[in-house]
């Protein structure tokens, strides 16, 4: 365990950290599910909840929860999966 004030600090934002980003990658996952049941429902809000999608993955990637590659990566083979 951390001894001095500032490993403390440390330790503290980064479970804070830790459990935002767990918080970020649920919701991505939820919305993932989502769409992927809505295309297989052929519900009306399909597109809306891509636009969401990929929205957040955007956001995801730009605070660094996860790679820019890796979000693009996402978001190509959800386009694929909805035009398919």
């Amino acid at each position: 365990m951390a001894t001095h004030k500032s490993a403390k600090k440390r330790a503290k934002q980064s479970q804070v950290r830790r459990f935002r980003n767990k918080s970020v990658k649920t919701t991505l996952k939820n919305l993932e599910r989502k769409l992927k049941a809505a295309k297989e429902t052929n519900s009306d809000n399909k597109n809306e909840i891509m636009r969401q999608t990929q929205s957040a993955i955007h956001k995801a990637s730009q605070k660094g929860i996860i790679h820019k590659k890796t979000a693009s990566r996402k978001i190509s083979r959800l386009f694929k999966f909805m035009n398919a």
